[in-house]
């Protein structure tokens, strides 16, 4: 089965332009869904390929329209930027609708490693609610969820200048994490194997450095000492509850992503592990 064109949502956001990047170096007609397709990240998406097209999440008539005639669709939905968990459900929902009514084949879901979990955290618990929606909508759909991203951590070599590391979780508990090219990866070996991957919940992790071990490996690459420092949960926590309550998670219990079974789905791929993510940050 030909899978093309592939419509992203978040197209321009980390998330979305990775997968975006992905599908475009496997072959794939993409089109680029965004608010406003004559931005300057609309424009670069278009410069490497990409059809943006104008759409957005909360917006049914516009959402059915970029829909319609695609073959899959990669839907990222976001709480963050003021959105909210509720808006985040709410554009998982529109997403849902829309990709009814013009009967789109497959939509492939991004969610988040452990959304199908009790685990009190409301950017998880919303991508968890969109990911019951979407099994109860009868809809063909895989649900691709990532763990923890390598990117979180901003520019490694501005915390090699600064000399430390700083995490609110503890110095010898394990993140698994991913590095968003190769979700992007991830996703277009899926595209490529529609059958395979019809019905399945795919968690990915390539990597689960504790974080001493991520500071030793920022220090190695950047040639400089690093140290680690946990933050307290309540600074976290007056910043964003959400956020002080993954990091109380992850510190606690921690993604369960099976990363040999992800490993053994894909041995065409090469995951990144974090330190070479930090070495080719430094060293491109």
């Amino acid at each position: 089965m030909t899978v093309d064109p592939v419509l992203v949502t978040g197209a321009t956001g980390p998330h979305g332009n990775a997968v975006v990047r992905a599908l475009l170096a496997a072959g794939h007609r993409v089109r680029a869904l965004t608010r406003d397709p004559g931005s300057a990240r609309a424009r670069q998406l278009a410069s490497i390929g990409a059809e943006p097209v104008g759409g957005d999440l909360l917006d049914p008539q516009s959402l059915a329209g970029a829909i319609d005639g695609a073959e899959a669709v990669y839907g990222v939905t976001t709480p963050f930027g003021g959105a909210g968990a509720d808006q985040e459900v709410q554009q998982g929902r529109q997403l849902i609708a829309a990709a009814r009514r013009v009967a789109l084949p497959w939509l492939i879901l991004a969610s988040v490693g452990s959304a199908d979990q009790d685990t009190g955290i409301p950017h998880f618990a919303s991508k968890g609610q969109i990911e019951r929606l979407l099994l109860d909508s009868g809809l063909p759909h895989t649900i691709v969820a990532p763990t923890y991203f390598y990117e979180n951590l901003g520019d490694p070599a501005e915390i090699a200048a600064a000399g430390e590391l700083a995490l609110p979780l503890p110095a010898d508990r394990p993140l698994q994490q991913v590095g968003l090219a190769d979700l992007g990866a991830v996703v277009a070996a899926v595209v490529a194997r529609r059958d395979e991957f019809l019905g399945i919940r795919l968690e990915v992790a390539a990597d689960g450095p504790t974080p001493a071990a991520m500071a030793a490996a920022i220090a190695d690459a950047g040639g400089s000492q690093v140290s680690y420092r946990q933050v307290p949960i309540s600074e976290v926590a007056n910043r964003s509850a959400d956020i002080a309550a993954m990091y109380t998670f992850l510190g606690a219990v921690g993604y369960r992503a099976d990363s040999a079974d992800l490993r053994a789905r894909f041995p065409e791929l090469a995951f990144t592990s974090f330190r070479g993510w930090v070495e080719g940050a430094l060293h491109p």
